[in-house]
């Protein structure tokens, strides 16, 4: 853990978010600022800044990020349409807080990406 990573102190309680799924190492709460009708975003417990630092640290959890993201499109009633799971790596590509998570999209027709 980081104590000046924001997903750190979520995944803590330190600051306060809408959790709509745990397990023991990971932590899916809504994102502030939805970009779809469901978006969802799914964070490791563990802190790693990218998706490609955690795979080399702990691969087990990039598989566990992708089993939590499936059960919680369900919960949210969006796999019959379809939804999208988004990593961004980088500043350049959009990353705005240095910890690995996987976004969650969903609940309305999505556009091309790019």
């Amino acid at each position: 853990m980081s104590s000046d990573c924001l997903f750190c102190r979520i995944v803590q309680g330190e600051i306060p978010a809408t959790i709509v799924h745990e397990t023991e190492t990971t932590t899916a709460f809504r994102d502030i600022s939805p970009q779809a009708p469901t978006h969802v975003v799914l964070v490791p417990k563990l802190h790693s800044p990218d998706a490609v630092s955690l795979v080399k640290a702990a691969p087990g959890v990039l598989d566990d990020l992708f089993r939590a993201a499936g059960e919680v499109a369900e919960a949210e009633g969006v796999t019959d349409g379809g939804y999208r799971l988004l990593f961004n790596t980088g500043a350049d590509a959009g990353q705005t807080v240095f910890h690995a998570h996987l976004h969650l999209l969903g609940g309305r027709k999505l556009g091309a990406l790019a």
